[in-house]
């Protein structure tokens, strides 16, 4: 079983930071890419940022020079530091990961239960 559990999140005023933290669990042999998806109210989930196993970073435009990305590969665990929230920030933001569980299979993609960051103008 592999189980991704994420924290942070909440209410922030526009402007202000969060930051958010997505840790893996289980029988994993290796993660791949892992990054953070957000999904506001009538929207399609959108992807916010990923991150490589080599540390390589790729954003949103909406997102880009606000938020920051990174990962400990040692605890399994994917972070978000959002700064200058905006109102259209508001969503569920769900972590993912690529992650193989053994030699002889195809990684598998996993989601965390997804927190709500809900920031006011």
């Amino acid at each position: 079983q592999v189980q991704l559990v994420e924290s942070g999140g909440g209410l922030v005023q526009a402007g202000g930071s969060l930051s958010l933290s997505c840790a893996a669990s289980g029988s994993i042999l290796k993660i791949n890419t892992m990054g953070w998806y957000r999904q506001a109210p009538g929207k399609q989930r959108e992807l916010v940022a990923g991150i490589t196993s080599g540390g390589s970073t790729n954003y949103a435009d909406s997102v880009k020079g606000r938020f920051t990305i990174s990962r400990d590969n040692a605890k399994k665990t994917v972070y978000l530091q959002m700064d200058s929230l905006k109102a259209e920030d508001t969503a569920v933001y769900y972590c993912n990961a690529e992650i193989l569980r053994g030699y002889l299979r195809a990684p598998d993609d996993y989601w965390g239960q997804g927190t709500q960051v809900t920031v006011s103008s």
